[in-house]
């Protein structure tokens, strides 16, 4: 069974270069986004270009590996500020979160915008579990007052796309983030 996590039934070299060649792909993905080259990933991992192709048969595979695995990391992140005594805080804090993992990922920043060309086919758990955690936090900050109440889990996404878009294009110090943020406040 494979997990994104790591591979049941491998030898123990073998799970070590599969711990590498995520390690050094999440890397070059977050620098140079979908088309980096495997071999990059491979010289990056101290690996051969055979050893990367063993675990990921294919580029897709690979990146869909290390895109599950931030993805697992940020609902887990929502996750545990479920029980944050300030919900309207940890609702936009997460979302700074989000917001900061993404536009230092550039491969993230393409599947949490679904605008990359190469599909994250088994995202749907992992996607699906993110967008939960973040539905709860939303609901419990508007329950709190701090987000208003004609926000809907399902228009998290499109925020979530703008508000990437504005950080990445914003010049440093403008206050565009913060102007989305306020418009979702209550």
């Amino acid at each position: 069974m494979t997990t994104s996590a790591g591979r049941t039934g491998l030898r123990a070299d073998a799970r070590r270069n599969r711990a590498r060649v995520l390690a050094a792909a999440q890397e070059a993905f977050a620098d140079e986004g979908p088309s980096v080259p495997l071999d990059e990933i491979a010289r990056r991992a101290g690996v051969g270009a055979g050893t990367v192709y063993r675990h990921f048969p294919s580029k897709e595979l690979l990146f869909e590996a290390v895109v599950l695995d931030r993805i697992e990391w940020l609902a887990e992140q929502a996750r545990e500020r479920l029980g944050a005594p300030d919900p309207g805080a940890a609702f936009f804090e997460f979302l700074d979160v989000v917001a900061e993992e993404a536009l230092l990922n550039k491969a993230l920043c393409d599947a949490l915008e679904e605008s990359t060309g190469i599909p994250v086919k088994a995202a749907s758990d992992e996607r699906r579990e993110f967008r939960a955690a973040f539905a709860d936090l939303l609901r419990r900050a508007q329950a709190a007052g701090a987000v208003r109440l004609d926000v809907e889990p399902g228009d998290l996404t499109a925020l979530l796309a703008g508000y990437l878009a504005i950080r990445r294009q914003a010049p440093q110090g403008r206050p565009l983030a913060r102007i989305i943020s306020d418009g979702l406040r209550a």
